[in-house]
């Protein structure tokens, strides 16, 4: 797979990417090797879901995309679904080791130190909406991976962590695949009749 990155700054920090081209290529990697599907969709919700990885590759747009190519393509919805849950949820799980690991400090890292206000705005939520903004941080975009880093941080409960982890990791993943796969399908067969 080649992937062209358009500029790089001088410390060696991804500046800017161009994410078309990324899509296209992974997008033509699963077209012409179908067996990679399962492992590449689960390494990209991995990316969307961990903490620091997810502020530099926004894959909720290929995953989109890659859930479109399921309906085109043929591949199977399941397997797919299942390593997008599995990736999300392991995502989510290492984040929130991290935050209970590191604690507050963890903001002064790169990335998350290019984004001050992202962890306070994470745990305002979290402490508004307890284990319900948990479950529906994963649904927020940029709060999405730094949910999960606040409540290890604040030191949640292990197990209520994982109980809505799992639970939204596997909603989340329906839903980044689910319109793509079965919603272009639908509107094929609805104006094609």
């Amino acid at each position: 797979m080649n992937i062209h990155l358009d500029k790089i700054c001088h410390s060696g920090h991804i500046r800017y990417m161009d994410m078309q081209h990324l899509t296209d290529s992974i997008l033509t990697v699963v077209k012409e090797q179908e067996a990679w599907a399962v492992p590449i969709v689960l390494v990209l919700a991995f990316a969307e879901s961990l903490a620091f990885v997810s502020l530099l590759v926004p894959a909720t747009v290929i995953l989109l995309a890659l859930g479109a190519l399921i309906a085109s393509a043929g591949l199977g919805f399941w397997p797919i679904w299942v390593a997008a849950a599995i990736g999300a949820i392991v995502g989510d799980w290492l984040s929130f080791w991290i935050g209970r690991r590191f604690g507050p400090g963890i903001g002064q890292v790169w990335p998350l130190s290019r984004h001050p206000g992202l962890l306070p705005r994470a745990q305002l939520f979290c402490a508004r909406w307890g284990m319900a903004g948990v479950f529906f941080g994963r649904f927020l975009g940029p709060l999405r991976a730094a949910v999960p880093l606040v409540a290890g941080i604040c030191a949640m409960p292990q197990v209520k962590f994982q109980i809505v982890n799992i639970a939204s990791g596997l909603i989340w993943a329906a839903g980044v695949l689910a319109p793509g796969a079965f919603g272009l399908d639908w509107i094929h067969r609805a104006f094609a009749g």
